[in-house]
C-alpha cells in the first residue's frame, strides 16, 4: 500500500489522496461504531434512538454516559462497547496518522537526490 523504502516520496496530490483514503475509512470506522453502540442503547436499555445515539456517541466520546444504566444486559453491553470504544479511538488514530507517520519516516529513509 505504501511505498518501498527505495522509492521516491508520493507527490502531493496522491498523498493528499491517501490521507482523505484514510480519513475516510476513520470515519467510516466511527460511524460503524456509533451504530452499534445505538443500537445496543435501545435494544438493552430501551431507550428512545435520540437518547441512544446521545449515550452511544458519550461513551465512544470517552465522556461516559448520560442516562443512567438500569438492566443487567445494559450493563453488560455497556462494560463492552466502553471497552470496545477505547480500542476504536487508538486505532482511528493510528489510521489518521499511519500516512503522516509513514512520510515523514519515508522521506528520512531517501537519498537526498531521490525526493519528489
Amino acid at each position: 500500500m505504501y511505498e518501498a523504502r527505495h522509492q521516491p516520496l508520493l507527490d502531493k496530490a496522491a498523498f493528499v489522496r491517501r490521507v482523505i483514503f484514510h480519513f475516510t475509512i476513520a470515519v467510516g470506522v466511527l460511524l460503524g461504531s456509533l451504530f452499534i453502540g445505538i443500537l445496543g442503547y435501545h435494544l438493552t436499555e430501551r431507550l428512545g434512538w435520540l437518547d441512544a445515539l446521545l449515550n452511544a456517541a458519550m461513551i465512544l466520546g470517552s465522556m461516559g454516559p448520560v442516562d443512567p444504566v438500569r438492566t443487567s444486559a445494559g450493563k453488560i453491553f455497556a462494560s463492552f462497547y466502553a471497552l470496545y470504544s477505547g480500542i476504536v479511538f487508538i486505532v482511528v488514530a493510528g489510521v489518521i496518522l499511519a500516512p503522516v507517520v509513514h512520510r515523514v519516516l519515508h522521506h528520512f529513509h531517501i537519498d537526498p537526490g531521490e525526493k519528489a
